[in-house]
């Protein structure tokens, strides 16, 4: 069994309590293809927590995930692009994220010794 790494990501919503709830919703039934192509990428498991309308996403991937690859196969699946589409309608990028960046690894600067 190979290691696991994490991540962890951060995005914010459109603060609109009406949007963030609809957001939730698709959250509750995400589409098949969308979990499939998470898994396919090397993610094994993803999580995504919020406070008020920022998120953070916890990512542990195997030794095949890279970011890279991850979005190279995202680019190639019409699904994923319908689904990153809809969901830009609820989300707004972080102040300092370049243009087009949407979720944003965040760094760690702390661990229990």
């Amino acid at each position: 069994m190979s290691n696991l790494k994490r991540y962890c990501l951060a995005l914010d919503l459109i603060d609109d309590p009406k949007l963030i709830a609809e957001y939730e919703e698709y959250h509750k039934q995400v589409w098949p293809e969308i979990i499939k192509s998470i898994k396919d990428s090397g993610i094994e498991v993803l999580d995504i927590y919020r406070t008020g309308n920022r998120m953070f996403m916890i990512i542990e991937a195997n030794d095949n995930f890279s970011f890279e690859k991850k979005s190279a196969m995202d680019e190639a699946n019409p699904k994923v692009q319908e689904w990153e589409e809809l969901m830009w309608k609820f989300q707004q990028a972080l102040p300092w994220a370049k243009p087009g960046e949407k979720w944003i690894v965040m760094e760690k600067i702390f661990e229990l010794p």
